[in-house]
């Protein structure tokens, strides 16, 4: 049989990524899933939001992700 490949090394990711700290307020950089709750963050992709747990997805319109490149 064929040899195995070898796994992909990711890099862990930090929390402390997903907030933004503003003055005396840390503000969300992500979108917390509707179905899962604040505490579950959504990936962005090129055309949608998704939530790694539930698999729940939002489609990002073509007239939306014109305005968020400018």
């Amino acid at each position: 049989m064929g040899e195995k490949k070898p796994r992909r090394k990711r890099k862990p990711i930090k929390t402390a990524d997903f907030f933004e700290k503003k003055g005396d307020s840390l503000d969300r950089k992500r979108k917390s899933c509707p179905k899962c709750g604040q505490g579950f963050f959504m990936a962005k992709h090129s055309n949608r939001w998704t939530c790694g747990k539930c698999s729940y997805c939002e489609f990002i319109s073509e007239e939306k992700s014109k305005e968020n490149k400018k």
